[in-house]
């Protein structure tokens, strides 16, 4: 109880250097994964990799589900399903990562083979998804730490709700957009693999392709 209490009273007196500390961590490790630098991720077979989409795919599709009732139930005033909706949710993405991390570590990537005109519309829905991820992490974290270390009273003097309005927005707009972008490469157009590459190439280069 005693650690516990100490970790709480930590975050909650530094949590805008707990949320950079953490945002750096969770943005090398994606990065490491994408580029290789951290072997920790056991080899998968293409069957697992495929497996571990529609894995991801159904944590993110549950995530938003939560996200999405989590700010229906502070609009209507519900406080504690709105802290447990938005806990479910924020545990889901961090199952998520470990998925996606795994399968970007240990397997590879996809590149949609769709008409051009798809594919363009592929590539912006993939690129705006994966910019709001990235946007999403700190908000997500603060909003968080904030809300895991303060009553519902003691919210109403921090920044809590702005910042989860935010998280709220590039959230749920970057998992809807992660899942259409899923069902579009794994069950309405065909896909062949490529290896996988930098985060930044995802974003702003022809790799966006890249799942």
């Amino acid at each position: 109880m005693a650690v516990a209490d100490n970790v709480r009273s930590g975050l909650r007196a530094r949590p805008r250097a707990i949320t950079a500390v953490l945002s750096v961590i969770g943005y090398v490790l994606v990065g490491g994964a994408l580029y290789g630098f951290i072997p920790l991720f056991p080899e998968l077979s293409n069957s697992t990799v495929n497996l571990f989409s529609h894995i991801i795919a159904g944590i993110n599709t549950l995530a938003l589900t939560s996200l999405l009732a989590g700010v229906y139930f502070i609009k209507t005033d519900q406080v504690q399903k709105h802290r447990a909706a938005m806990l479910t949710a924020f545990t889901l993405i961090l199952l998520f990562l470990v998925f996606y991390l795994w399968k970007t570590g240990g397997g590879f990537e996809k590149s949609i083979v769709a008409p051009d005109t798809v594919t363009l519309v592929y590539l912006v829905m993939l690129g705006i998804h994966i910019f709001l991820s990235v946007v999403a992490v700190p908000v997500v974290l603060y909003a968080a730490i904030l809300g895991l270390t303060h009553t519902p009273e003691e919210l109403r003097n921090t920044s809590h709700a702005r910042v989860g309005r935010v998280a709220a927005v590039a959230w749920s707009v970057s998992l809807f957009l992660g899942i259409v972008t899923y069902f579009m490469l794994n069950h309405i157009y065909a896909w062949e693999v490529r290896e996988a590459t930098a985060l930044l190439l995802l974003v702003v280069g022809p790799s966006l392709r890249r799942w």
